[in-house]
């Protein structure tokens, strides 16, 4: 390990439960991300640059000056292209095969081959089906206009459409612009595989279509695949309403069962909830001499049931290690994404059991659950009942829980939005042209170890919030701005004035958690939403997006829909595109022409709030608002 890259503890987290639980680690030989961080420092050039290629075994191949072109001639434009339209394919196919997966329930529930999952928004999926062209939504028999829908979403992921079906929703201004750059999402695995075939050897070799095509690809997971994960679990498991809840590390229970939830599909955290609330589970947890079953969330498995059942919330990335840390917790229980292999080293350390439920999802070595919708529940109180044998080989010198739980407000939807509004946007439109709320900023996604934990999310949030613009927050960010205290209502008392007067009416907080990462597609939606009320498009409004701390191919997906679909959005460093001045021109200024938004690259969140805010001021001005 190099001891010039070695960062202190208070230098890796912001956050006291972080740096509490960073000392244990290290007394208890626990290796973290930042340990491995240290040991992979420096890092490849060639992948940094995105010159490096690995598509055929001709190479790999190296760009550089003195060597301009790879074996079968590529420069340096078609290679950080090509690996970049796969970065892109990845994070797509990642959030939309989520997308799938809820179909799937959704399929069981239509059969009768489930009773373990029931549709919980009758009101939602009715109002969907009339969306998507469903005859009789508002009237027809439930189980028939829920296989409508079914049909209607599985056909988005296939090749046949010249587009998927919530496009509709999208203002008329930009899917012009789509179809004039041939950018309209077809199907989600149409795009995907395209993607895939583009980047062979002797196929497309011109950086800006791969581009363009690789734009083509995360809007299909954006307004197709994120948007099905997100509709379709609001109609299972019901739309998200406010309520409080609390974060951080003191959620850990020291005299409970301990049970985390981590991944990102809420199809089995749903069931591990209500197993833990089981009369017969919470009475043999009592028997085992435990005060009850805890159940808490890491990540957006942790969003998903805290937006929908106030579940308390454990932490985000950076945090998932440390949490079995504290010693007190028997069972990590996970899906799928941004689960780091470590987990299971770690919990090797304590009794901690790790559990996998996802055939897609496997660690050699975990206990693995093929979860099964007709199942679904019976084996999660397998699982539980695995935590609470665990509770009796704690070993209570081990245990140290290093905070007291930070309460927040939790629970928006746009649903909710509009129900706090009294059914419409006018209200907050109203706000917005009087320059109360002088525009929204959606900060979303990760942590990143190369950062301070947190220190660009909460730097940005706050910067904002000062300049009375509206902040929604989802992943990663939510448990980020909780544990400051932002996502609660006097939250207000830290944000300028207009925003502390709309606020402070509607009692809501000026940080507002919107969901998991997959949520972001209701963030989009609203915007397609106010643009519609307004009669322009997207990239006319005065709102932009963020992500302060990524690190995923997900989080590159999300971005280059937020910017395909007219929203400017700022990233805390770059993708690996830096080897080629033409990728890189492209999406700092040349998307700016096409689509009406670029990238902007900006690690310093008071420098990236300055970008943001006259970004907003810009587009106030072009529709005649006030400054």
């Amino acid at each position: 390990m190099a001891e010039k890259n070695k960062k202190s503890i208070e230098e890796k987290s912001l956050w006291e439960d972080a740096r509490a639980m960073l000392r244990k680690a290290e007394q208890d030989g626990v290796e973290t991300a930042w340990d491995r961080l240290e040991q992979q420092t420096p890092h490849c050039k060639f992948c940094e640059l995105g010159t490096s290629c690995r598509n055929c075994v001709m190479g790999p191949c190296r760009i550089t000056a003195k060597m301009p072109r790879g074996v079968c001639g590529a420069d340096a434009d078609v290679v950080v292209a090509r690996n970049f339209g796969r970065f892109i394919a990845g994070g797509s196919a990642g959030h939309s095969d989520h997308g799938r997966d809820l179909i799937e329930v959704l399929e069981a529930i239509v059969e009768g081959e489930t009773k373990d999952y029931q549709i919980k928004d009758e009101a939602k999926l009715r109002r969907i089906a009339g969306e998507l062209g469903v005859a009789d939504a508002g009237g027809g028999a439930l189980a028939a206009v829920a296989r409508a829908v079914m049909e209607i979403l599985y056909a988005d992921f296939g090749s046949r459409k010249k587009e998927v079906a919530f496009l509709g929703r999208v203002p008329e201004k930009r899917r012009a612009i789509w179809q004039s750059l041939g950018m309209t999402p077809r199907g989600v695995d149409r795009e995907i595989a395209e993607m895939m075939h583009r980047t062979h050897m002797g196929c497309d070799n011109d950086a800006a279509s791969t581009l363009i095509h690789a734009a083509r690809t995360a809007l299909a997971d954006g307004w197709a695949g994120s948007m099905i994960g997100t509709e379709l679990s609001d109609v299972i498991f019901g739309t998200p309403s406010p309520k409080k809840s609390t974060v951080n590390l003191g959620v850990i229970n020291q005299e409970q069962v301990n049970i985390l939830v981590h991944g990102h599909n809420p199809v089995v955290s749903e069931m591990i909830v209500a197993a833990a609330n089981d009369p017969e589970m919470l009475a043999r947890a009592e028997a085992a001499g435990a005060g009850g079953i805890n159940v808490a969330g890491l990540c957006c498995t942790g969003n998903e049931i805290l937006a929908r059942r106030g579940i308390p919330m454990a932490g985000n990335h950076l945090m998932t290690e440390l949490a079995v840390v504290t010693g007190a917790v028997e069972a990590v229980v996970v899906d799928y994404q941004c689960i780091m292999p470590s987990l299971l080293q770690a919990a090797g350390c304590y009794h901690t059991q790790f559990i996998t439920t996802a055939n897609k999802a496997r660690f050699s070595g975990a206990v693995h659950f093929d979860i099964k919708p007709a199942t679904a529940l019976a084996q999660a109180k397998e699982i539980v009942q695995l935590a609470i044998d665990g509770f009796s080989k704690r070993d209570p010198q081990r245990v140290e829980i290093p905070s007291q739980p930070v309460e927040i407000m939790t629970g928006f939807s746009n649903e909710a939005i509009l129900n706090a509004l009294g059914g419409s946007l006018t209200p907050l439109l109203e706000a917005i042209k009087a320059g109360k709320i002088r525009g929204v900023v959606g900060i979303v996604g990760c942590n990143n170890p190369k950062f301070q934990q947190d220190s660009g999310n909460i730097g940005l949030t706050k910067a904002l919030i000062q300049r009375d613009i509206l902040v929604l927050v989802t992943g990663c960010v939510t448990t980020a701005a909780g544990k400051a205290g932002l996502l609660l209502p006097q939250a207000i008392d830290q944000a300028g004035p207009g925003l502390q007067e709309i606020c402070g009416a509607l009692g809501i907080p000026p940080v507002v958690h919107f969901g998991s990462c997959v949520d972001n597609s209701r963030i989009i939606h609203l915007c397609a939403l106010i643009a519609e009320e307004l009669g322009v498009d997207i990239s006319d409004l005065p709102v932009a997006a963020s992500s302060p701390e990524w690190y995923s191919e997900k989080a590159a997906a999300i971005g280059l829909y937020a910017v395909a679909s007219g929203i400017y959005t700022h990233l805390g460093l770059p993708p690996n595109i830096l080897g080629s001045p033409a990728v890189t021109d492209l999406a700092l200024n040349g998307l700016e022409s096409l689509v009406g938004a670029s990238f902007v690259v900006e690690p310093d969140p008071d420098k990236a709030a300055d970008l943001l805010e006259a970004r907003i001021v810009s587009k106030r001005k072009a529709l005649g608002l006030p400054k």
